[in-house]
């Protein structure tokens, strides 16, 4: 039976595990090791929307602390420069797997010309703004929302609720781990101590020092698919820039370029092929386009895939230590959320003594989430035809993307219907049908059975639109939209006390 978990490494994977296991099953003894060599990569992160459901609903995270303490900014999507058009946005709330009563056909057969403000998340995002505006003027703060959250902040939130909560933190290097008869039985820190453990959880991020190094798990490239393995990353501090709403992808020669919106500080990274052009060429092009950077921008370098398990014996990796893709899509914290709840789920459900089939459970749970991320991701680059250079040339050419095969030719033939979803490897997914439509509706994709929308429809189509937009362009601002969650009378209707009057403006949940 499992009494005593520890964790090795203290960045946003380890706490979140150690901030799950202890709330959800108290009387465990959780203890993260905080080694210095691991560090933490401290970049600017965006989100999913599982992510604040996560903190809020699962843990408990009160909202008004972790406003005060992170200071996030809202996302509500991606904008991509991306494809033969000019930009759009893949918006979290629906745009092309939804229907509207009087028109006949889903939305993606109306946007083959113009494809923006099919939902009222990407209208706003359109018109950069955040939250549509209640009558009183304050903001309707939508579920279909996620954060754009500086790392270093949000760890030592997280490292302050797992102390609350009963979390033992260890600082130390570890110099080795101990193997046992069932997997690991000790780490070695170099101050001598031998921390002992009846189940370990691997946080160590790219190291992988327990799944990978000490278990020597093998190693599954995503290489047919993915070929971006570096990053190069800058920022430099707001100045008069607007804060934008999104996160915003752009093609480059060789990969695409993020940007993130904190508060106070832009973050700017050029994702790209380490076989495509050299490290140098990187950091010119990305300082080339962007004059604001620091000029000795930073290279870290990564590779997209997973270990062949996930849980071996008495260790279970969280976060990068057992997969890794790219940052497009900003999944990383969307995946660490997932591990931690159906880690839990299951310890729970076994009384704390996890059986082999557990085991192979959470490994097959944990195996479709990665590749599905990887088969999402392999599109974006295989329908981009923004560039012709070699790198995006290759990508068309050989992006492996039979796992969507099936997809493909029925999108070809069919088009933008939500029936497409029973051709993908499973209908209930990360993206669901929505971001592969996105995708294929947005970057142009062919396909055959077109529809000839009326006047009637299009009057209709138009009407929606306009709606959306009208809304979108009485919203509010990122900034304007903080200055009310952080006015003292702001309260969060799902903290507020039993009977109480919400204040004026407070967002419904």
């Amino acid at each position: 039976m499992i009494q005593r978990i520890v964790i090795l490494g203290a960045g946003s994977a380890g706490l979140l595990a150690a901030c799950a296991l202890k709330r959800k099953i108290p009387q465990l003894t959780v203890q993260v090791v905080r080694s210095p060599e691991l560090g933490v990569i401290g970049v600017g992160e965006g989100t999913t929307p599982n992510f604040p459901r996560f903190l809020f609903e699962y843990l408990g995270l009160s909202r008004k602390k972790f406003y005060e303490l992170a200071e996030p900014t809202w996302k509500l999507g991606i904008r991509f420069h991306w494809g033969p058009r000019d930009r759009f946005e893949y918006g979290f709330s629906l745009q092309m797997d939804s229907h509207w009563s009087d028109l006949p056909r889903p939305n993606g057969y109306y946007c083959d010309e113009e494809f923006s403000c099919a939902g009222l998340a990407s209208a706003l995002m359109r018109h950069d703004k955040v939250f549509p505006r209640q009558p009183n003027g304050a903001p309707d703060i939508q579920p279909w929302h996620a954060f754009h959250i500086e790392n270093r902040k949000f760890v030592d939130v997280l490292e302050l609720l797992a102390r609350v909560a009963g979390v033992e933190v260890t600082d130390g290097k570890v110099t080795h781990a101990e193997r046992g008869p069932h997997g690991i039985a000790a780490l070695h820190l170099e101050d001598g101590q031998r921390i002992e453990g009846d189940f370990y959880v691997d946080a160590s991020g790219f190291r992988s020092e327990l799944l990978g190094r000490a278990l020597e798990e093998p190693f599954l490239s995503y290489d047919r698919s993915l070929f971006c393995d570096r990053a190069v990353v800058g920022g430099w501090e707001r100045t008069t820039e607007p804060i934008l709403p999104y996160t915003t992808a752009e093609t480059m020669d060789a990969g695409w370029a993020w940007q993130i919106e904190h508060e106070h500080h832009i973050n700017r990274g050029y994702v790209y092929s380490s076989q495509a052009l050299s490290d140098d060429e990187a950091a010119a092009e990305f300082l080339r386009k962007n004059p604001k950077a620091p000029t000795a921008p930073r290279t870290v370098k990564f590779r997209s895939g997973r270990y062949r398990r996930q849980w071996v014996d008495n260790v279970v990796a969280i976060g990068n230590a057992g997969g890794f893709v790219e940052p497009l899509e900003a999944t990383s914290l969307m995946v660490v959320c997932a591990e931690c709840q159906t880690l839990v789920d299951l310890l729970q459900h076994c009384a704390l003594k996890p059986t082999d089939s557990m085991r192979r459970l959470f490994n097959r749970q944990m195996d479709y989430t990665w590749d599905d991320i990887r088969d999402f991701l392999a599109l974006h680059y295989y329908v981009n035809t923004r560039l012709d250079t070699p790198f995006w040339r290759h990508c068309r050419a050989d992006t492996d993307v039979s796992s969507l095969a099936d997809l493909l030719e029925f999108y070809r033939e069919n088009g933008p219907t939500g029936f497409a979803r029973y051709t993908l490897p499973k209908p209930e997914n990360n993206f669901g049908i929505e971001g592969y439509l996105v995708m294929l509706v947005a970057n142009r994709v062919p396909y055959l059975a077109k529809h000839q929308a009326s006047a009637a429809e299009q009057q209709a189509w138009h009407a929606h639109r306009a709606q959306f937009i009208a809304q979108a362009v009485s919203g509010l601002g990122v900034k304007e939209a903080l200055t009310y969650v952080r006015h003292p009378a702001w309260q969060w209707n799902a903290e507020a006390p039993p009977n109480s009057v919400p204040a004026a403006g407070a967002p419904t949940r």
